[in-house]
């Protein structure tokens, strides 16, 4: 029953190049060249479509609501279209999923990615089977950081509430797992622009390989 719940990007996988370069396609159709780098803009890509479309809109001088609004769905449409081909799994994640299993954890993905995306791009990376569940920003009428996507995620792969965690990397994530009344694991390796130890998480993930003793210390 014992239970570890990741979020996607910038946790399991580094998915700021795709991202960035959806964005970018959309301000060229807007009539303007690419409004975002792949390194420095890193961190905006991990917090999403709008997030990308605010800064790259807002450095064009017409950010609006509306333009965000308008250009959303295409953006999304962009980045289906090219979802990957330039992102990439962290340095020893699949081992550390593979390793929760073998220890008797179910595992699965709670991410604010719409749901059709993250099911094509885990199965794109091959990974899709090693989670038990995958719930979206739209699986549900809300998404993190309330609690109920996060409650969802644990019992579809088959475990309690009560005996489970959440690996993820931004502060949504933190208030995800305090909403949810169970420990929050971060990530330090990710592109995010925040300084996650700020965030007070119940642990901090420098490297795949310490994972498992990690969750063992909080979870058992």
């Amino acid at each position: 029953m014992r239970t570890v719940i990741f979020d996607l990007d910038g946790t399991l996988a580094d998915t700021s190049g795709d991202l960035i370069a959806a964005a970018n396609r959309c301000f060229v159709a807007m009539g303007a060249g690419p409004q975002l780098d792949a390194k420095a803009d890193a961190g905006t890509a991990l917090r999403g479509g709008r997030a990308m479309l605010t800064l790259g809109l807002g450095r064009m001088g017409a950010l609006s609501e509306a333009e965000v609004d308008r250009w959303y769905p295409e953006l999304l449409r962009a980045y289906g279209d090219d979802i990957n081909s330039h992102t990439v799994m962290y340095p020893g994640a699949v081992d550390a999923v593979e390793a929760l299993r073998r220890a008797g954890y179910k595992v699965g993905i709670c991410t604010n990615k719409p749901e059709g995306l993250a099911q094509n791009l885990l199965v794109s990376l091959g990974v899709r089977d090693l989670f038990g569940s995958l719930i979206g920003a739209d699986t549900l009428p809300v998404r993190k950081p309330d609690p109920q996507p996060y409650e969802a995620a644990v019992l579809q792969a088959g475990g309690a509430v009560a005996q489970s965690c959440l690996i993820g990397d931004t502060a949504t994530d933190r208030k995800t797992a305090r909403a949810a009344g169970v420990p929050c694991v971060l990530v330090t390796f990710g592109p995010g622009d925040e300084d996650v130890r700020d965030l007070g998480p119940e642990a901090l993930l420098h490297n795949f390989d310490d994972l498992g003793g990690v969750v063992a210390g909080l979870i058992g």
